[in-house]
């Protein structure tokens, strides 16, 4: 290794086992018994176990079931260690040592820096759903210091580095693995049978570093439509449903058979108005729609009031959010003119939607009205909800979207700067993506948090992204079940499997 790494170690292993034990409350050596069955909707036959192009909740829950990441997220979206026992980086920023935990394969090889490497590698070399947030990776020059150490090294600063290795789809795979049909991973459950927009049913691993789950087996049950999944929920035929609406959550709630769990403000809702193309290539038009919509009557009938009004901002609440910026209200006036300004007087624009969110179909209504106020014309355009995310992003002019919750410089990376294939809206701008790298590159935080406050501000107006609400996630669980905890999507605690016990 080159160069001299800091005494400043972020997380000890000492640490990292406070912070795993929470995790281990219901292990033990072995199971309590029985199958769980969770309900999730699904993207049907184009399913893949492969980790790295987990892109719905339910890749994001099978893949935590299967394999796991070197940190992971509180609900905060602080890191937390996971396979990583300890990490600390040089002064620079470049380089990176990190220590594995001593856990093993599901056919009982243990994890080496090799396996990290070669996850990462993959994920730079085909473009994958997380390389953006290993932009900055040399290859090359990455390498491992022995079987449970490895220094990453970057072409460019990166404090907020760590934050890349709990994301979605950036889970540890096993050094040479090419398929995925019946995949051997590190996480509690270990593959059974899988079939792409079928059922999974992944069994317990014994020998997981976390302690070995309490259940036998957990099945994924594919179910597409949220009412679908509330009456499996109440007549028993499952024992989780996820991503339910509120007039749901009031029937969970009213049942002695079952209860809710909710995840305060853990769900972004928005609409990708996209700014390569007409008609939101024009910015007043862009800043017409913003003006022109209410965002609490949104929150109070698309959320049945189970959420909070959003700002045009992602990351409500979470560490770097650009809190001081007002609070952008309805002005009707100033929409109208910004329309007439651009010569758009009764223009039509098609908004994709469909039933991925119980809240997508509600919201269109209530924007076709409220715009329709300003002299703009919504079309609703009803796509498959398996595919609508993907279809949002290849095409159209508008699209609701939606994100759990993701540190704000993951979201930035993947969704706002450098052009990066997650990018809904299609914004591009230089200063944009160089004021985050300028973030990226200080080591002091007071100097990154507020180059991040100003990152946001630029971008609020001009993006292209309406953020109207953040949702409560809701989930319905049978009352036989324990275990399970209330936690937003992306952090350690959501669709934890392996804690739960069936009564």
């Amino acid at each position: 290794m080159t160069g001299r790494l800091s005494r400043r170690t972020l997380l000890s292993a000492a640490v990292a086992t406070a912070a795993a034990a929470p995790l281990a409350g219901c292990a033990g050596g072995g199971g309590t018994g029985g199958r769980l069955r969770a309900a999730f909707s699904t993207a049907g036959a184009r399913e893949s176990l492969d980790p790295h192009t987990a892109n719905l909740f339910v890749d994001q829950a099978r893949a935590k079931a299967l394999f796991d990441t070197l940190t992971g997220y509180a609900d905060d979206m602080s890191v937390v260690p996971r396979l990583a026992e300890s990490w600390e980086s040089d002064a620079t920023g470049t380089r990176w040592r990190i220590r594995l935990r001593a856990a093993r394969w599901h056919d009982g090889t243990p994890l080496t820096a090799e396996d990290v490497l070669y996850s990462y590698r993959r994920i730079v070399a085909q473009k994958l759903i997380a390389a953006p947030l290993f932009a900055g990776l040399d290859p090359a020059h990455s390498g491992a210091l022995g079987e449970r150490e490895l220094e990453l090294v970057l072409a460019a600063p990166n404090f907020e580095f760590p934050t890349a290795w709990g994301a979605p789809a950036t889970e540890i795979v096993r050094a040479g693995t090419t398929g995925f049909a019946a995949p051997v991973g590190t996480g509690p459950f270990r593959f059974a049978s899988f079939t792409p927009g079928g059922p999974a049913v992944f069994a317990r691993f014994d020998g997981h570093w976390n302690g070995a789950p309490q259940l036998d087996e957990l099945e994924f049950v594919p179910i597409t439509e949220e009412s679908a999944r509330l009456g499996a929920l109440l007549s028993g035929q499952v024992h989780y449903a996820h991503d339910l609406s509120a007039v749901s959550a009031r029937q969970v709630e009213g049942s002695d058979r079952t209860r809710l769990l909710v995840a305060p403000r853990s769900g972004m809702q928005a609409v990708a108005l996209k700014r390569d193309r007409p008609p939101f290539d024009d910015p007043r038009l862009v800043r017409a729609v913003l003006a022109g919509v209410d965002r609490e009557a949104l929150v109070r009938v698309a959320l049945n009031g189970r959420g909070e009004v959003g700002n045009d901002l992602f990351g409500k609440g979470l560490q770097h959010y650009a809190a001081a910026i007002p609070q952008r209200t309805r002005d009707v006036d100033a929409a109208r003119a910004l329309v007439r300004e651009a010569g758009a007087q009764g223009l039509r624009f098609e908004l994709d939607t469909s039933a991925a969110d119980p809240a997508f179909d509600p919201a269109t209504a209530l924007l076709a009205e409220q715009l329709a106020e300003v002299g703009l014309t919504v079309v609703p355009r009803v796509g498959p909800a398996e595919t609508h995310f993907a279809d949002v992003l290849a095409g159209g002019v508008a699209g609701h979207v939606r994100s759990g919750a993701l540190p704000l410089t993951t979201y930035l990376s993947t969704r706002v700067v450098g052009g990066r294939s997650g990018n809904y809206t299609r914004y591009r701008s230089r200063y944009a993506d160089d004021l985050f790298a300028a973030a990226l590159r200080s080591p002091d935080p007071a100097g990154r948090a507020a180059r991040l406050v100003e990152l946001q501000e630029l971008t609020r107006d001009v993006s292209g992204t309406l953020v109207w609400g953040f949702s409560d996630r809701l989930v319905g669980v049978a009352a036989t079940v324990s275990g399970i905890v209330s936690a937003v999507p992306n952090a350690v605690g959501w669709a934890r499997f392996d804690t739960a016990v069936l009564r």
